[in-house]
This record gives structure tokens, C-alpha cells and sequence, in this order.
């Protein structure tokens, strides 16, 4: 637990009973709670304690601080996807007591009119999560434009994200630090990737590293705890693999710390067991690599390499001594993090290769999203504890909060919890 509270003090946030940020309160995918239910949905609606429409549609993942639940949408006015139109942009705020909205603010769009819309639904303008330190909450949409609202539904600053030669879409979600909110920009140009850290209060950049040789990327950095001292990794290398693939820097100035050759796109890094592992997503090898080193660590602190993977949207998740990694094709491959031995893989049935999964106190695994969920108790095999099915898939990863998973789909927002919570 030192390592959860370490993380939570340094990125400003509260108790890990909320979930403020893109896979909860460390990045990481964990949940202290451990009453979580195992079954939900299904003709009954089982556990469904309640269900709201959201205004428009993407792929964010709800996020959750007290008795708010906050998540980004767009919304064409013609009702379908518009390559010639940029859609409105919706920051959507919910009663978590029983699904009210509470209010819909609309952002005026940033300069980036997409005209690729394969990231699925919302074309890819509303991916990234938002993040909340209590006081504000933070977006990103693909338009390239960020913002801070308070918890009424005021703007308190915006801020267009320049210049933008991202590949496809903004994947990266903003990460807290502090009194700083920080963008990860790996774009589909080298020359232009950069680690930005914009000020909480006005949205102005506190620094900017940039990251020349840093080929694109769409996942979401993650804070670790080394020694004692905050680290901020990030994985990028245009989908395939390249020798400073992964890298860590200081997140108070955006110090570049180490780095290491390794693969990385569309998940973002795990971290356990005293490694950090990280692979493309789209079909590469897996690196794990011990974060206690400087400069190139290479030659001097790669443990071990797995693969190569199919595609893996979704980002990996390590609960205890093991790694688990989920394919887009359904398929969960469980290695050793001590020396990357395979024990287990399973196929699933899920409604989503790209929904990232969750861990709670008890080891139990969710991999869970609008469509058919799977849960499982971890282990050097699985053990599959429950099948579930809303109807209503999407790619957003659940939340959880207060005994709570949340859920996005395509259609609604979903709160799943036992009667009594």
C-alpha cells in the first residue's frame, strides 16, 4: 500500500476509494475495494442499479470522485459521423446516487478536422478520459483541444493543443501531477512529439520536454513509485519497436530519466512486482525492464521479452507475480513477471479487445465493458468467476467506486453494484 498512498500524495488526488483518471487512481488498473459484484446484467438486469442515456457517444471511460461521475462525448447534429463536420463536444456530469444528469457542457472544438474514423464510435474525437482532482475536471478531445471545468459545469480555462500531427486521433488521456495536468503528444511527425505539463489553475504550460525521437503513440503515461520517487513512463514508438521505445522522466520539470528499447502504441504500461512491462498493442514483442536505472538502460536493466503478441488494445494489468494480457481476439495470456514464463492462456468471449481491465484487493480480474464481461480470480492460471452481458458494447474501461464498477457503452452509462450499497 505505500506505493498506492506514495502515488496518490504526488499526483494530488484522494483515498483510492474514487477513481479520478484513466484506469483509477495510480493508472494502473487497481481497486482497493474488495466487494465488488461478480454478475451483472442479462435479462433480469441483474445488479443494474441504475442506467442513464448519455448525450452523443465515444470511447472515454468514465471517471468517478465522490457522488460525481464525469465522461466526454461528441455529438453530430445530423446524428451520424461527418468527415466534413467537427461534432460538438460534451462534458457530461451524473449523480452517482441514481444516474441524474446533472449537467451537459459543451466545449467549442479545437483546429483538427479528422477524416479517419476507424477509433470507432464518436470517430475518434472523444477517446481520451478525463481526470479530476476534486476541484476541476479535465478533457481532452481529438479536435486537439483541452479544458478544465469546475464541478458545476463552468469553463475555467481552455487550451488548443498545437501543433497536432497526432496519427489517426488523441489516445492519450491527461495524467494529474501536482499542481499540473500532462499531455503526452506522440505524433505520427517525430519532430513535433512532446510531454507537455499545463497548470491546474489556467491551463498554461508549466514546462515542455520535447521528444524528437519519439515515433507516435496513443497511450496513456503512467506514475510508479521507485525508491521512493515519482516517475512518469511513457511508451511510444510508432507501433513497432524502437530503442528508446520506453522512457521515464521526473514529472515535476519533465526530466528525461531512462530509457530503453521496447515497443509501444495503443496500451499504456503496467507496473508490478518491481518491473515495468510494456508492448505495442498492435503485434510486437513485450519488454520488461527494471525503472531503477539512468540514461540507456538497455544493456543493463531489460529482465525479459515475450512474443510476439497479436494485436492488444487493451493495456496490461500484473496482479501479484503475474502479468496478464489480454488480445483483441478474446484470448488472456498470463506470464511470470519474475522471468516471463507463460502459465496460462484462455480465450473469452468479450464485447471488447479494447476495454482495459481492473484488479481488486481480493485478486479477482474484470475484464469488463458494456458488451459480454468476463470476471476471473487471478493466478498462475485463471479461474473464470463469472460471465456478464449489458447488451450495449463499447471500448471504455470500467470505473470503480464506493463497492461500484461504472460502465459506458455505446447507448448508456451504467452503475452496477449489490442492492444494499
Amino acid at each position: 500500500m505505500r506505493t498506492l498512498t506514495t502515488l496518490l500524495c504526488a499526483a494530488g488526488l484522494a483515498g483510492a476509494d474514487e477513481w479520478p483518471q484513466f484506469r483509477g487512481p495510480t493508472g494502473l488498473g487497481y481497486t482497493t475495494e474488495k466487494d465488488l459484484p461478480l454478475t451483472w446484467g442479462g435479462e433480469k438486469a441483474e445488479n443494474v442499479l441504475w442506467k442513464a442515456p448519455l448525450v452523443g457517444e465515444g470511447h472515454a471511460s468514465p471517471i468517478v470522485w465522490k457522488d460525481r461521475l464525469f465522461i466526454s462525448t461528441v455529438r453530430w447534429a445530423g446524428g451520424k459521423p461527418d468527415k466534413d463536420v467537427i461534432p460538438e463536444h460534451h462534458v457530461l456530469s451524473y449523480a452517482t446516487a441514481d444516474g441524474k444528469l446533472l449537467w451537459d457542457a459543451k466545449l467549442d472544438p479545437g483546429p483538427w478536422r479528422r477524416e479517419d474514423f476507424r477509433s470507432g464510435p464518436g470517430g475518434g474525437y472523444a477517446g481520451p478520459t478525463p481526470a479530476t482532482d476534486g476541484k476541476l475536471v479535465f478533457v481532452a478531445f481529438g479536435s486537439s483541444v483541452m479544458a478544465a471545468y469546475d464541478f458545476e459545469g463552468k469553463l475555467v480555462w481552455r487550451q488548443e493543443v498545437r501543433p497536432f500531427t497526432f496519427d489517426v486521433t488523441i489516445g492519450s488521456s491527461p495524467v494529474l501531477f501536482g499542481d499540473t495536468v500532462i499531455l503526452f503528444c506522440a505524433m505520427a511527425k517525430a519532430a513535433d512529439s512532446r510531454l507537455v505539463a499545463f497548470r491546474k489553475a489556467d491551463g498554461q504550460p508549466a514546462w515542455e520536454t520535447k521528444l524528437p525521437r519519439t515515433g507516435f503513440g496513443h497511450s496513456t503515461p503512467v506514475l510508479i513509485d521507485v525508491k521512493g520517487k515519482p516517475q512518469m513512463i511513457v511508451v511510444a514508438s510508432g507501433g513497432s519497436a524502437s530503442g528508446e521505445a520506453i522512457q521515464s522522466f521526473d514529472p515535476a520539470d519533465g526530466k528525461r530519466l531512462w530509457w530503453c528499447k521496447g515497443a509501444g502504441d495503443a496500451s499504456s504500461p503496467a507496473f508490478g512486482a518491481g518491473l515495468v512491462y510494456a508492448d505495442s498493442g498492435r503485434g510486437s514483442d513485450g519488454f520488461a525492464v527494471d525503472p531503477g536505472g539512468e540514461g540507456d538502460v538497455t544493456a543493463t536493466h531489460s529482465r525479459w521479452k515475450a512474443g510476439p503478441l497479436t494485436e492488444s488494445i487493451a493495456s496490461p494489468l500484473i496482479v501479484g507475480e503475474h502479468l496478464f494480457r489480454l488480445q483483441s481476439s478474446g484470448n488472456v495470456k498470463v506470464w511470470k513477471m519474475a522471468d516471463g514464463q507463460q502459465t496460462d492462456v484462455q480465450r473469452f468471449k468479450l464485447g471488447s479487445g479494447w476495454a482495459s481491465p481492473v484488479a481488486d484487493a481480493d485478486g479477482r480480474i474484470y475484464f469488463a465493458s458494456g458488451g459480454k464481461s468476463v470476471v476471473v480470480q487471478a493466478g498462475a492460471t485463471m479461474k473464470v468467476l463469472a460471465e456478464n452481458d449489458l447488451g450495449d458494447a463499447n471500448h471504455g474501461s470500467p470505473a470503480v467506486s464506493s463497492g461500484r464498477l461504472y460502465i459506458a457503452g455505446l447507448k448508456n452509462v451504467y452503475s452496477i453494484g449489490k442492492a444494499s450499497k
